[in-house]
């Protein structure tokens, strides 16, 4: 069965992966409807030493290889198992594990990058961009990298001003409008998700 693919982008701290869980949450996860997230296709540069590694600009399309990406996709709409690659945010590196992952009905695809880029783009049935004030977004992004992803307060505001707010307008509000949804209200929109999540089982009783 060819899979019907969602992307979901918008800026760091939108709420992205709480919204693609929320829409997912309707369906039988790894099986009906798998989640990836394009943080998991950062390159890896253990050439770098970790202070490099740390400044580097992860908000660039650069960062990403998304040819990777482009090719898991396609394997998984032609019916083949994947190896998702994991990313270690702590040490800004890719962990050896890869995580296998099975052709299924639907593929929520979330990533900040997602709609800016062309190829990714034209794969999905339908795309979405996640609408949420910068100052949310900042305070979203303080607690999550302070708390889970142990980064002092400091760096976390220097790389927003560095490197996450300017690409920001480079990049990803420029990516919006290709989206067919937007978004606002972050992850918790849930008439939003209700109109997905209808959206989605169509989608799979019409390709099924």
């Amino acid at each position: 069965m060819p899979n019907i693919i969602i992307g979901v982008s918008g800026p760091s701290g939108s709420g992205k992966s709480l919204f693609s869980k929320s829409i997912s949450s309707n369906f039988d996860l790894n099986n009906e409807v798998i989640i990836i997230s394009e943080d998991g296709y950062y390159k890896s540069r253990p050439d770098l030493t970790f202070e490099e590694r740390s400044i580097q600009n992860y908000d660039h399309p650069d960062a990403f290889e998304h040819e990777l990406l482009f090719q898991h996709l396609l394997d998984l709409k032609s019916g083949k198992a994947v190896n998702i690659p994991q990313y270690d945010y702590v040490s800004h590196l890719r962990k050896k594990e890869t995580t296998k992952i099975l052709p299924c009905s639907a593929i929520i695809l979330e990533g900040i990058l997602l709609l800016a880029d062309k190829k990714i783009r034209e794969l999905t049935d339908i795309k979405i961009y996640m609408d949420s004030p910068l100052d949310i977004c900042l305070s979203r992004r303080i607690y999550r990298d302070s708390v889970e992803r142990g980064r002092d307060i400091a760096s976390v505001i220097t790389q927003y001003n560095n490197h996450v707010r300017p690409m920001y307008f480079k990049f990803v509000e420029p990516s919006r409008k290709h989206a067919d949804i937007i978004v606002p209200k972050g992850g918790k929109n849930h008439i939003a998700i209700d109109i997905i999540q209808a959206k989605i089982a169509k989608l799979i009783s019409q390709k099924t």
